[in-house]
C-alpha cells in the first residue's frame, strides 16, 4: 500500500494545475515535527510500505531530513515528491543518508519555456533537470513526474525518450483532474479519445523501454494492459481509499489528492482509526460503483477514476468514470491510439 503527506503548502512554484493550492505565500498551518512522527508511526502500524512526503515543496520545510529518516526508521520505503529546482548535491547526499529510497522529480516537457510557462517559474527546467543528474551522480534513484494536458499529450513519449537518457528509474504520467487550481485549466484535460489515444501509446511505449511507465489518475491503463497482454507489476488502476490515500498539510484526511473530500483529521482521530473504519473508505471498498463503470467487466482491474467521477458528476464519488470509451458488452477494447 501507498500512501501520500502533503508536508506543506509552501512551494517555490506557482504551478497552473496545483491541486493543492500551493504557493510561496502560503499559510503555515502544517502538522509539527512531534505530529508527522506520530503520524509515519500510525502509516506503519496501519500496514503501508510506500511513503510519500510532498507538499507543495517538500525541501521548504526546515524538518524534511527528519521526517525521512524517522519514516525509514519505522520500517517505510520513503520517497520523496520535488519539483527538483533546490536539489543540490548537498541535499541529495544529505537525503540519501537519511534514507530516502527515491526522488520524484516534476517535468512537464522537453521544451523549457513551456515547462517554465506552466510553472510560473523562469529557469525551472534547468534547474530540475540538473537536480536529476545530482541524484544520478550520487546513486539516488530517481524518477520523472509529468502532468499531461491538452498543451503537451503530443510530446509525453518524447518526455520518456528524455528520462531514459537522464537515468531515470520511471517516467510516471499524471492525466491532470480538475482539483485545486487545475480546477482553472479543466478545458485543457484530456477528454475520452485522447484520452484512450494517449494510453495506448503510453503502454505501446512501455514494451520498447526498460524504465517503468505508470499513467495515473488514468486507470484505464489497466484494461488496455490486459486486452494486450502487456505485463503489469500493479493489480488496479485506481487505489483511491482501497490502497491509498492521502494528508494534507493540515492533518485532514482526503481519499486521494484529487478527491477534495475531508474523511476526517489526525489531530483529531488517530489515522489508524480512520484508515481502519471510515464510512468514505468502507464504501470505496465495497467497490459498488454506478452506471457502466457498476457494469463493466474490468471494474476489478480498473475502477475508473473517483476523482475524476466526482468532480463531474457534482460530487458523487461513486458515479461512472466520464471519459472512458470502453462499453462493457465489448469484448476488446476500442481501437485508437
Amino acid at each position: 500500500m501507498i500512501i501520500s503527506w502533503n508536508t506543506t503548502r509552501k512551494c517555490n512554484q506557482f504551478c497552473a494545475h496545483c491541486y493543492r493550492d500551493a504557493r510561496p505565500d502560503a499559510d503555515a498551518d502544517e502538522l509539527t515535527t512531534e505530529e508527522g512522527f506520530r503520524l509515519l508511526d500510525e502509516i506503519k502500524q496501519s500496514g503501508f510500505m510506500i511513503m510519500v512526503l510532498s507538499g507543495g515543496e517538500p525541501l521548504v520545510r526546515p524538518d524534511i531530513l527528519d521526517l525521512v529518516r524517522h519514516g525509514s526508521e519505522v520500517g517505510l520505503r520513503v520517497v520523496l515528491g520535488t519539483n527538483g529546482t533546490l536539489l543540490t548535491p548537498e541535499w541529495v547526499a544529505n537525503l540519501k543518508a537519511a534514507g530516502c529510497a527515491r526522488v520524484g522529480i516534476s517535468l512537464d516537457s522537453t521544451d523549457p519555456a513551456i515547462h517554465d510557462k506552466f510553472r510560473c517559474m523562469p529557469g525551472a527546467w534547468e534547474l530540475s533537470v540538473q537536480g536529476m543528474k545530482y541524484c544520478r551522480e550520487a546513486g539516488l534513484p530517481f524518477q520523472i513526474h509529468t502532468t499531461v494536458t491538452e498543451r503537451n499529450q503530443h510530446e509525453i513519449i518524447n518526455l520518456t525518450d528524455l528520462a531514459v537518457s537522464l537515468g531515470a528509474a520511471a517516467h510516471h504520467i499524471f492525466f491532470l483532474v480538475p482539483t485545486g487550481r487545475g480546477e482553472g485549466i479543466e478545458q485543457e484535460t484530456l477528454k475520452a479519445q485522447e484520452y484512450e489515444k494517449l494510453l495506448n501509446r503510453i503502454l505501446k511505449k512501455q514494451q520498447e523501454v526498460a524504465i517503468e511507465l505508470k499513467p495515473t489518475c488514468a486507470p484505464h491503463f489497466m484494461r488496455i494492459a490486459k486486452r494486450r497482454n502487456i505485463p503489469m507489476r500493479f493489480t488496479k488502476g485506481c487505489l483511491a481509499g482501497t490502497h491509498y490515500c492521502v494528508i494534507t498539510p493540515n492533518g485532514d484526511v482526503h481519499p486521494c489528492p484529487y478527491l477534495p473530500l475531508t474523511v476526517g483529521n489526525v489531530r483529531e482521530t488517530p489515522f489508524t482509526e480512520i484508515w481502519r473504519s471510515n464510512p468514505v473508505f468502507e464504501e470505496l471498498r465495497a467497490c459498488e460503483l454506478k452506471g457502466r463503470c457498476g457494469k463493466c467487466d474490468c471494474a476489478d482491474i480498473c475502477g475508473g477514476c473517483r476523482a475524476r467521477a466526482y468532480y463531474y458528476s457534482g460530487g458523487d464519488y461513486m458515479a461512472e468514470e466520464p471519459w472512458c470509451l470502453y462499453l462493457p458488452s465489448e469484448s476488446e477494447a476500442p481501437t485508437v491510439g
